[in-house]
């Protein structure tokens, strides 16, 4: 991977991270107040609920992030192909398990009385199934990694036998 590349995708991660972090220092708040001050119908969702739902799936969002910088680095090193990549994409895979699970309490939560459309929980069903069907792709690539650590490791030690006949 080039240098560029490797710069490019940084500045993104960079500027993804500080979006989440503006998005529960100052957005989350503002939806606090929004859901308190708000029609009766909305006024009868539970406020807590959802702003924790909020909170926790910024912050699933925030690990993957910090897994995926971590990853890059490897990559830019050349140990990605290490033991040591298993754990940061074991973290991928739980942060977008945890992203499902919380889609899905999000739905739960707002499926009762009136005031969210049935459509919109049936899609936030359909958000939380497809970030569980990229941690299962995730899962799939990890087995792909696993792989190809394996293949490192066999092949360093032919190469480790074949220097020593020679």
């Amino acid at each position: 991977m080039g240098k560029r590349t490797v710069l490019a995708l940084r500045a993104v991660i960079c500027a993804l991270f500080v979006g989440c972090v503006a998005v529960q220092v100052v957005l989350v708040p503002l939806l606090g107040r929004d859901l308190e001050g708000a029609d009766t119908d909305v006024a009868d969702l539970p406020r807590v609920p959802i702003l924790l739902v909020v909170v926790l799936g910024i912050s699933c969002a925030e690990a993957v992030l910090g897994s995926v910088w971590r990853l890059l680095t490897m990559v830019r090193r050349g140990t990605v192909f290490s033991p040591s990549a298993f754990r940061h994409v074991d973290v991928v895979t739980g942060a977008f398990v945890a992203a499902a699970l919380l889609l899905w309490t999000l739905g739960t939560v707002l499926a009762p009385g009136e005031a969210v459309a049935p459509g919109v929980v049936l899609l936030i069903g359909g958000l939380g199934l497809a970030a569980f069907a990229v941690a299962l792709i995730v899962l799939v690539l990890r087995t792909l990694l696993g792989q190809a650590v394996a293949r490192d490791a066999e092949a360093s030690q032919l190469q480790a036998e074949l220097a020593e006949v020679i």
